[in-house]
């Protein structure tokens, strides 16, 4: 590793796995930003989730009550802000919300957005191109057995740690698909179990994420019938994560919660490879721009945005090569390397990042059980570090002062995104709720 960037000061933070908060030097003011996305982009996908709301109903009756709109709910949680600011000395002002991406439909996860909506996509150009549908047809005929069919001679596959594998899996058993999951060895046992059991092929590594993806990629390019869905460069993935901007507007007037100069909003949401949290920061960009201040968590032995960001290196460095391990309890934010894509889309987007260590997820977890009886999976329960440390890191509070919020932080929102655990199994709850790290 090159010598000068070993001895950039943040760089020296992460390579001792400390705790830190970054404040991204490049945050452009977004009147200024240039994109190669748009949010046009946003609404192509929004219009593509509507034309399939017929066969995501036909497919998954549990999203019947929202007529095949997979979304979540926006649920302040003031008992956990009110714990957070007795025990961890937080000082929070302004309110605290919950995005339960965590209880998605289908999948149980923020996956369940970017995931089935590339399954979607890829599946509406098949049917498109054989002329199975118009786009002015009733989608849910996709369901029916001739079109399964169809799709059985077709696979798709995907590199995961966890939950993106199950979004492709679940939702691309449904369609008819063959599906291959490559998995690395941070996947928990349990999600691959519940994979097999949708009939998915799940190929296990010992190796870490951007291994699984790499084999991923290389044995589906080796067929002309599969689709790779590649988490580290999709922009379709990325453009099904940023339809959960406007979404999000809707739920805030809904809770009067106004985003202003005067009412800034704060969104904290944990980063893996970058996709999703990537994904939806861009949307809520597009939305607020300067108003919505978004923040990454990673753990402190894998935090591969961070690191590609604050050198600029982006995909060209793995937090390997500044001596981590890579390892976390956090599975769906194990990732040595992150996207290449994202971080050069965030770089101008991004207001910084937090790090954590493993014990404050499972710390996280327990709280906000006990004070919301909302259970969250571990790596979700990151967010709560960016509402927790706002205000105790030097870094943060000078960014606060810097953009004139310090007057008007009484009037903010905060929104940890979580982004995982409904589908964990009961003894696995069990499990998360008994472990204590030092």
């Amino acid at each position: 590793m090159d010598k000068k960037i070993m001895e950039l000061p943040v760089v020296k933070k992460i390579a001792e796995a400390r705790e830190l908060a970054w404040v991204n030097p490049k945050l452009k003011p977004f009147a200024d930003v240039s994109l190669e996305v748009a949010m046009a982009d946003i609404e192509d996908a929004e219009k593509r989730l509507a034309r399939f709301a017929p066969f995501i109903v036909k497919c998954f009756p549990e999203t019947a009550d929202r007529g095949g709109l997979i979304e979540s709910a926006l649920t302040p949680v003031p008992k956990m802000q009110a714990y957070v600011n007795r025990v961890y000395g937080s000082t929070l002002p302004g309110r605290l919300l919950l995005k339960q991406d965590s209880h998605l439909a289908i999948a149980g996860s923020v996956k369940a957005r970017g995931g089935i909506y590339e399954v979607l996509k890829h599946t509406e150009d098949l049917a498109l191109e054989a002329g199975l549908i118009t786009m002015e047809d009733d989608y849910s005929v996709l369901a029916s057995d001739e079109c399964r069919t169809f799709f059985s001679q077709y696979t798709i596959q995907v590199g995961s740690t966890g939950n993106l594998g199950l979004s492709i899996g679940i939702a691309s058993a449904a369609v008819g698909y063959k599906v291959i999951v490559h998995m690395s060895a941070d996947a928990r046992q349990w999600k691959k179990d519940m994979l097999r059991s949708h009939g998915v092929k799940v190929v296990e590594y010992e190796s870490d994420y951007s291994e699984a993806v790499k084999n991923g990629r290389r044995q589906s390019d080796a067929d002309p019938k599969s689709y790779f869905i590649d988490d580290e460069n999709s922009k379709n993935l990325f453009m099904g994560y940023a339809v959960a901007a406007k979404r999000l507007r809707t739920q805030l007037t809904e809770l009067d919660v106004t985003v202003d100069g005067d009412h800034p909003l704060f969104v904290y949401i944990p980063c893996g490879v970058g996709g999703a949290p990537g994904g939806v920061t861009f949307g809520l960009k597009e939305l607020w721009g300067d108003n919505v201040h978004c923040f990454f968590a990673e753990p402190v032995q894998a935090p591969c945005m961070l690191l590609g960001m604050a050198t600029g290196l982006h995909n060209d460095i793995s937090v390997q090569d500044v001596g981590l391990t890579g390892l976390t309890h956090a599975d769906g934010l194990a990732v040595g390397r992150p996207s290449g894509f994202v971080g050069k889309v965030m770089e101008p987007l991004l207001s910084g990042e937090f790090t954590l260590e493993d014990k404050r997820l499972y710390d996280y977890m327990r709280n906000l059980l006990e004070t919301e009886d909302i259970f969250l999976e571990p790596s979700a329960c990151a967010a709560f570090e960016g509402p927790v440390r706002l205000l105790q890191y030097e870094e943060t509070k000078a960014y606060i002062k810097e953009k004139g919020l310090w007057d008007k932080m009484d009037d903010a929102v905060h929104i940890a995104w979580a982004t995982g655990g409904r589908l964990v199994p009961e003894d696995i709850r069990e499990e998360y709720k008994n472990t204590y790290l030092d």
